[in-house]
């Protein structure tokens, strides 16, 4: 995508994101595979997990590579994440307790393990190697993250409008205000930019899984009222807003039923909602020695400090891995022509401030532990309903001195 503020010029711009609530079915297999892993760091903060769900009609099938010393009842977990969510009876399209659970799982290639175990720094004795460089990366790959002012969750506008509005959905249905929702669901944004300021929002879109019986009159003016006004601030919205709610008129057939669901197929919604460029990894059901999540946490964390200690309005930061090294191979900056400071400069803070080494992102961030299934729904980034360390702002007045 061309970034208006690097073009320096001024013009108006339509962007859409979207997210998706906690019934959509990959949104389910996330849940699933993150309940996992946090169920396994709880006894064993030092497992190696990498989780895969896949789920439809009447079954879910659970696979991938973990090792481990602790016993957990993953057909449990995945019953009890599957009631939760809120599939609870097979009218609703999937039954926590009549659903079959199939479990396939195989430890860690030993090939893999040996160099997160050791990276190549400790392996080569390398002299001033400090002890997290000690673990290795547990793979090759380019991770992102991003910050910008627009929003005060450092986020951009259309993938928070979204998420907001997917909570706000799921908060209706379990409270019961609108208790014809069932617990699939998918919602979009659409917001105008004059040059790099959002200044209204111009679609809207809402589909909702619901009961059989209710009318669509009834679920369009129940979702504007209860959930979009709710979300969306009322100064973004004019006449000429555009309100798209069930567009095909019927939504009964949801959650694994109505589309296979796979872990790992949300990764936009995931992250920044398309405005960022994404590096490819999931991030669901992968302990933190995969730097697929870890250092995708990590990047948020400084684009996130860098962009509120005032350094640039927008942040963008790449990092790159060798498999079984722990120093990141590059480091890359984009500030959009928004910094305060030469890129160059903000990049030695970097490496002055932050560890990007996996075994410094895990021990700073405090990483081995289960916290990971609540990143699940909503965002990985910008939450301000949980606390996650990577959203911290403690360098901020380092980085401003």
């Amino acid at each position: 995508m061309t970034h208006p503020i690097k073009e320096n010029i001024v013009l108006k711009r339509l962007f859409t994101s979207e997210s998706v609530t906690c019934g959509h079915p990959d949104k389910m297999c996330d849940q699933i595979s993150d309940a996992i892993l946090d169920a396994i760091l709880a006894k064993d903060p030092f497992a190696r997990v990498a989780c895969e769900t896949l789920a439809t009609t009447g079954i879910v099938f659970v696979t991938g590579e973990i090792t481990t010393d602790c016993y957990v009842d993953i057909e449990h977990v995945v019953r009890e994440t599957v009631r939760d969510i809120g599939y609870t009876r097979a009218k609703y399209g999937f039954d926590c307790d009549s659903c079959a659970v199939v479990v396939s799982l195989k430890g860690q290639s030993p090939d893999i393990a040996q160099g997160v175990d050791v990276a190549l720094e400790a392996r080569d004795g390398e002299n001033g190697r400090s002890s997290t460089q000690a673990i290795g990366a547990g793979d090759q790959g380019i991770m992102f993250g991003y910050a910008t002012d627009e929003t005060p969750a450092f986020m951009p506008l259309p993938i928070y409008l979204s998420h907001g509005l997917a909570g706000a959905l799921d908060a209706a249905r379990r409270t019961g205000e609108i208790d014809y929702l069932r617990p699939d669901g998918k919602t979009q944004v659409t917001v105008e930019y004059d040059g790099d300021r959002p200044v209204r929002v111009d679609t809207v879109v809402v589909s909702a899984q619901h009961s059989e019986k209710a009318e669509h009159a009834t679920i369009r003016e129940d979702i504007i009222e209860k959930v979009i006004k709710r979300v969306v601030p009322h100064n973004l919205i004019d006449k000429n807003t555009n309100f798209y709610i069930n567009p095909t008129g019927r939504f009964v057939i949801g959650g694994p039923k109505g589309d296979v669901g796979l872990t790992g197929r949300k990764i936009i919604v995931d992250t920044y909602g398309g405005v960022a460029r994404h590096g490819g990894g999931a991030f669901s059901g992968k302990d933190p020695t995969k730097v697929d999540r870890s250092a995708a946490y990590a990047a948020r964390y400084v684009a996130k400090n860098i962009v509120a200690a005032g350094l640039a309005r927008v942040c963008e930061l790449q990092i790159a891995y060798a498999i079984g090294v722990a120093r990141p191979v590059s480091i890359a900056i984009n500030t959009f022509g928004t910094g305060t400071l030469p890129e160059a400069q903000i990049l030695t803070l970097i490496d002055k401030h932050f560890d990007l080494s996996p075994g410094g992102i895990i021990e700073h961030l405090g990483l081995r532990r289960p916290i990971y299934r609540q990143t699940a729904t909503y965002g990985h980034f910008g939450r301000s309903d949980i606390d996650l360390p990577w959203e911290r702002l403690d360098k901020v007045e380092v980085l401003r001195a």
